[in-house]
């Protein structure tokens, strides 16, 4: 299905691992010009190689989106490539590990707000003046199951609450952005695994703790409580997160999709 995104801009942030990865290729396979807004600039480079084998136009822009003058140069850097900006898909996020929240350091916490809600701010900030000036676009947040059901945020609450922050986010900015031709709207993953190490780059969550955690037979263990008993895929969460980006989607605004296999089911 053509979803009219060949041509278009779009800015994915942490574009080198698991999910961000999964999106930017799919961005690529419809002929998007993209800009991988990621930190770690080897994964970087290795998946904009892949994203422009894949039949995209994709640049890395080194990018630290906790960073407000880094995000900003990171837009400059994007108009002046590209000349417009039409899609942000705000992924970059994690947790530094799961533990109970009476167990974790406050430094963890402040690493966790920094990251997944002010590091959304920043994002939808600096490209909002260019999207209202041109009186459209499209903005996808990343959010989690963690921010939709306690389950999903056992041993990491503040992480959570940062993605359900996201999600009342999302949907404020529905309201003031939509009468500028934008729309705001979260894809929401359960447990998105990475098909492979080489999927992930040395700052993810995956490399630093994440296979250690979700052992397979935790991961076996989860699927039962699931309606649709297997783990979710990158290409998952990135089939939903394209539509949304498409004019397929130009009258669907402040909603929350969640991928997860039908854990959470509003």
């Amino acid at each position: 299905m053509d979803l009219g995104l060949k041509g278009k801009t779009v800015v994915v942030t942490g574009a080198g691992s698991n999910i961000g990865r999964g999106i930017l290729l799919e961005f690529a396979r419809e002929g998007s010009r993209l800009v991988a807004a990621e930190k770690d600039q080897e994964q970087g480079k290795t998946v904009v190689e892949e994203a422009n084998r894949a039949g995209g136009e994709a640049v890395l822009v080194p990018t630290d989106v906790t960073d407000w003058d880094s995000v900003q140069a990171m837009v400059r850097e994007t108009l002046k490539h590209f000349g417009r900006i039409d899609v942000l898909v705000n992924n970059a996020g994690g947790t530094t590990g799961m533990a109970p929240f009476i167990k974790k350091k406050r430094e963890e916490w402040d690493k966790e707000i920094k990251l997944n809600y002010w590091g959304v701010i920043n994002c939808i900030r600096a490209v909002a003046d260019h999207m209202i000036e041109r009186q459209q676009g499209r903005i996808i947040n990343i959010a989690s199951a963690s921010g939709q059901i306690g389950l999903g945020a056992i041993d990491c609450a503040v992480y959570g609450g940062t993605k359900g922050g996201v999600i009342a986010l999302s949907r404020a900015l529905a309201w003031e952005l939509g009468r500028y031709g934008i729309t705001v709207n979260c894809a929401s993953p359960g447990w998105i695994v990475p098909e492979s190490a080489d999927h992930t780059g040395d700052a993810s969550f995956w490399k630093q703790w994440g296979y250690d955690y979700f052992t397979p037979q935790r991961l076996a263990g989860a699927l039962k409580y699931w309606p649709v008993p297997r783990l979710g895929k990158p290409e998952d969460m990135a089939a939903s997160v394209v539509f949304l980006a498409s004019d397929r989607a130009g009258f669907l605004t402040g909603q929350t999709i969640c991928v997860g296999g039908g854990v959470a089911m509003w």
